[in-house]
């Protein structure tokens, strides 16, 4: 039976997790709960799943490696949204624990170190996305050196048939109603802007060693088609299932085994499926995010610090939907070449990054 470790429970991450948990009892045991601020509904799953080590986000980084080496964990499932997600999955690496990686934010501001931590202590990043979990099979069953491209398929968020004129009068409650995925409030405002798939075009670049001119983003509304590699052969292979996280978590959590599981299964005959071009100069988030990931230096950082602070002014309703890539285009036009050398680097210029966008608000 796998011990898991479960940070950031009460998310849509964490809850798909626990469900699996739920179904697979056999498998699978929690050993440790963190929560943002719910502390009543993490003190209930403590109870459900007679889970003793439990911390909400006032213990801080100090409270979640006392939860690591409380719980000696298998796998540590790190469902934190945002920056706050990277310290604790260097603190699990550290630790010689493989990480179920749903925290993108840990890749796109962080690879280098994260990777040689991995490299050095024995253990693996195993990415959760649904999109680079799709790859992440794909690209372990032929072989990275057959991979020619990497496709990522997009949802299109809410917004993707509304015209560009009308963009402007969006409220954030019309950007939360994401039209295929159940998510959190950041991750679903960035997806309408496609934020969120330009930090995956980031992350796959480093997680799987292309440059971004190899990766091609697809618009495909149904979210079936979690993402697609190219051989050198010049044949596409896709991965295809519901949408539903609980998919890649499994697949993160039973790596490198295929096991039998409850979830449903897809089938064929029940969906149309569909694909598109992206609108890259309606939404401009995107091709900033291509062009940061072209980019040596801290570009990356700055994008991902600058869409944070915009995001959450929308979602504040401070600022237009537009403006979100206006305040990020303009904190990427400062100066970022300098290569961040560790953690501390990092962060500062991710605090960097951030107080910039405030000033533009």
């Amino acid at each position: 039976m796998k011990k898991l470790l479960v940070l950031g429970s009460t998310g849509s991450i964490g809850t798909s997790t626990l469900d699996i948990v739920r179904g697979m009892k056999d498998s699978f045991s929690v050993v440790g709960l963190s929560a943002n601020r719910n502390a009543e509904k993490l003190s209930a799953l403590s109870r459900e799943f007679t889970c003793q080590s439990t911390l909400t986000e006032k213990d801080g980084i100090a409270g979640i490696e006392r939860l690591i080496e409380e719980t000696t964990p298998d796998i540590v499932i790190n469902g934190i949204a945002g920056s706050a997600g990277l310290q604790p999955s260097i603190l699990v690496l550290n630790h010689g624990i493989d990480l179920a990686l749903a925290n993108k934010e840990t890749i796109v501001m962080a690879a280098p170190l994260v990777q040689s931590l991995a490299e050095k202590n024995g253990c693996r990043i195993l990415p959760v996305d649904s999109e680079h979990s799709a790859i992440f099979n794909l690209t372990e069953r032929f072989g990275s050196e057959n991979i020619e491209q990497i496709i990522l398929t997009a949802s299109g968020g809410p917004f993707r048939q509304l015209s560009k004129d009308k963009l402007p009068a969006v409220t954030p409650a019309d950007a939360l109603k994401h039209p295929t995925w159940n998510m959190g409030s950041k991750i679903t405002i960035d997806s309408a802007s496609l934020a969120n798939k330009g930090l995956e075009v980031i992350e796959a670049c480093c997680l799987f060693h292309m440059p971004p001119e190899k990766i091609q983003v697809v618009v495909h509304p149904q979210s079936l088609v979690h993402s697609l590699v190219r051989t050198r052969d010049g044949v596409l292979y896709g991965q295809i299932s519901n949408p539903d996280m609980k998919h890649p978590i499994l697949s993160a959590l039973c790596w490198p085994d295929v096991i039998p599981n409850f979830i449903d299964k897809f089938d064929l005959f029940e969906h149309t499926m569909t694909f598109y071009r992206p609108r890259f100069e309606d939404f401009p988030m995107l091709q900033l995010a291509y062009a940061a990931a072209g980019k040596k230096g801290a570009y990356t950082i700055a994008y991902n610090a600058a869409d944070e602070i915009a995001a959450e002014a929308f979602l504040m309703q401070k600022i237009k939907f537009t403006e979100i890539p206006h305040i990020t285009e303009t904190v990427l036009q400062q100066d970022w070449q300098r290569e961040p050398a560790n953690l501390e680097e990092i962060l500062f210029m991710h605090e960097k990054a951030k107080i910039a966008a405030e000033h533009l608000l």
